[in-house]
């Protein structure tokens, strides 16, 4: 190379480091997330295959940390201030720290049990949620346990929550249901069948409460705590009014209820798909449309679950202890046969349904 060439030639390398370090300082923090969190939706996935005949209901999702249905917990209070509305409270067992929501008349108590079953039954994401009794040292007098003569109180029923293996996107993991749309099945996302599923789940559901935080990216895998994010999940964070009917104040009234679910239909007309699902004030999932591919493909996995596991949706679930109407006192306690009916013919509704 000539040498007169040579210092231009290197003159315009510096240039050009020079030039993209300053365009890189131009780029804040906010964009970079706003752009690893675009490429994550991208690529994201909503379903792994799961061999749906052989998922134990009644069990749950097993290993480390899990516990058994109606286990009895001991724990200790802590005064961590938790999110939401319904009655819960934290403590410690045995340095591990636990999320518990208790109570008869808190409908997320049972409807999560189902619905995270459910879902977890069908290979869709959903956070592990446990029916025990709890024990509870050192817990306040102003929640409304049961007082053992030892000065400890008794919750029950109560849940335990464990969240869905992996870390959550940084800096926000929320998404709303329009997201589902940005997944792009030519960049290893999930098809479109695998997305309208996840809708129609939701509608099946009455996932009525559907503001951003109640659903969440996972990175799973090894790399999950890696900034890249190269294996991203969109799943259904919170499922606690679920099994209900219309609920646009995001209130619990109508979460659990026979009366209000068997009343719901799929549907919202006769012809087509576009499932009937009136969102909260807060939602960002309305009545969406449905393709056929959606359809089928969530009617083939419903299909597949048994008879026996309908009723442990139900039984695991506790029912038995819901009212038929919680806005009804006179309404009387639920049965699992009359819930597994319930489910039975919605089911068949989505099968027999062909959208154009």
């Amino acid at each position: 190379m000539r040498k007169d060439l040579l210092s231009p030639l290197i003159a315009a390398a510096i240039v050009g480091v020079l030039f993209t370090g300053s365009a890189q300082s131009l780029v804040s923090d906010g964009d970079r997330d706003r752009v690893r969190r675009a490429e994550a939706i991208a690529r994201a996935q909503v379903w792994t295959p799961v061999q749906v005949e052989t998922q134990d209901i009644r069990t749950g999702p097993d290993g480390r940390r899990s516990f058994a249905f109606r286990e009895t917990v001991t724990c200790d209070y802590s005064d961590k201030k938790l999110a939401g509305h319904s009655p819960k409270f934290a403590c410690v067992s045995k340095g591990d720290d636990l999320k518990v929501k208790f109570g008869a008349a808190n409908a997320e108590v049972f409807a999560e049990v189902a619905a995270t079953r459910l879902l977890w039954a069908l290979g869709f994401g959903a956070d592990r949620m446990y029916p025990v009794r709890v024990v509870c040292r050192g817990c306040p007098d102003s929640l409304p346990g049961i007082l053992r003569p030892s000065g400890e109180m008794m919750f029950d029923p109560a849940t335990i929550e464990r969240k869905m293996a992996g870390d959550e996107l940084k800096p926000d993991s929320s998404w709303v249901w329009a997201e589902l749309d940005q997944v792009r099945e030519d960049r290893g996302g999930a098809p479109r069948a695998h997305r309208d599923a996840l809708k129609l789940m939701a509608v099946f559901l009455q996932h009525t409460d559907s503001k951003p935080e109640q659903q969440r990216i996972v990175c799973r895998g090894k790399d999950a705590a890696r900034a890249s994010c190269t294996q991203p999940f969109m799943m259904i964070n919170d499922l606690g009014l679920t099994f209900g009917g219309l609920n646009a104040a995001n209130t619990n009234t109508k979460a659990m209820s026979l009366v209000h679910w068997t009343a719901m239909p799929i549907w919202k007309d006769k012809p087509g798909c576009v499932g009937n699902l009136r969102g909260s004030f807060t939602g960002t999932l309305e009545d969406p449309v449905i393709s056929e591919a959606g359809r089928e493909f969530l009617a083939k996995l419903l299909t597949r679950l048994s008879d026996d596991q309908i009723s442990a949706i139900f039984d695991v679930a506790r029912v038995t202890l819901r009212l038929r109407n919680p806005e009804n006192p006179r309404s009387g306690l639920a049965t699992v046969a009359e819930w597994s009916t319930a489910f039975k013919a919605k089911r068949a509704d989505l099968v027999s349904r062909r959208c154009q």
